[in-house]
């Protein structure tokens, strides 16, 4: 009973990981309202390719000793600093161009986009450091207990077990295929939609880029 439950816990580990506003759904929204669906999913799975870069990562402590050295750090963070900032430049030139251009490699770079900036950012490595060692970890978590003694054994998560992190990469699958499945839908329904879009994920690339350069000064300088 204990594996469908620890399934659905990768799951939703998978989505709340994948899911928060940031650089990485910025350019799965840009590339799915600018090239299609397809776009949109390769993005996602640039973003979750860099996800099983950091899994891997964690199990054999390169992530832990990543976080050790901060001058590696603060570069790997200046670079995906830098990286948003030229993709916020290139999302306001295609919004400027009206997205005209409609060529395989167009569309085929959302996945290099995404995974160049997630493997930079420092918010995926802190979650492997944190999170992901956590769920890593053999062991048990009765989420109910804490509520209720007569709850106990109700809801139970085995950590450390291969269906849970099966579940996990389920989840961030499903964010992968079905946020752009959900932009196209909005999209179809306002004409104005592809702009302000394009518009929106300018702005938040610019604003993480700006802030993981002033982030990664302050680490190495601070």
């Amino acid at each position: 009973m204990t594996e469908p439950v620890t399934f659905g816990a990768g799951v939703v580990f998978g989505i709340a990981l994948a899911a928060p506003p940031g650089p990485m759904n910025a350019v799965i929204a840009e590339e799915s309202v600018a090239h299609g669906w397809l776009s949109g999913v390769r993005a996602g799975l640039g973003a979750m390719t860099a996800d099983f870069c950091f899994f891997v990562g964690s199990l054999l402590g390169v992530v832990a000793v990543i976080e050790r050295l901060p001058t590696l750090r603060a570069a790997m963070i200046a670079v995906g600093g830098v990286l948003m900032l030229y993709f916020a430049y290139d999302t306001a030139t295609d919004l400027q161009s009206g997205f005209q251009s409609g060529d395989a490699d167009e569309q085929g770079r959302g996945f290099q986009r995404a995974f160049v900036l997630a493997i930079t950012n420092p918010y995926q490595i802190l979650f492997w450091l944190t999170v992901g060692v956590a769920l890593l970890d053999p062991g048990r978590v009765d989420v109910l207990e804490p509520l209720s003694t007569a709850l106990a054994g109700q809801f139970v998560v085995q950590t450390g077990t291969p269906v849970l992190l099966v579940g996990l990469f389920a989840g961030i699958g499903v964010w992968a295929v079905g946020f752009p499945a959900a932009l196209i839908a909005a999209r179809k329904r306002m004409d104005s939609f592809a702009p302000l879009t394009a518009g929106v994920s300018a702005f938040v690339l610019a604003g993480f880029g700006v802030y993981f350069l002033v982030d990664a000064v302050t680490l190495l300088f601070g």
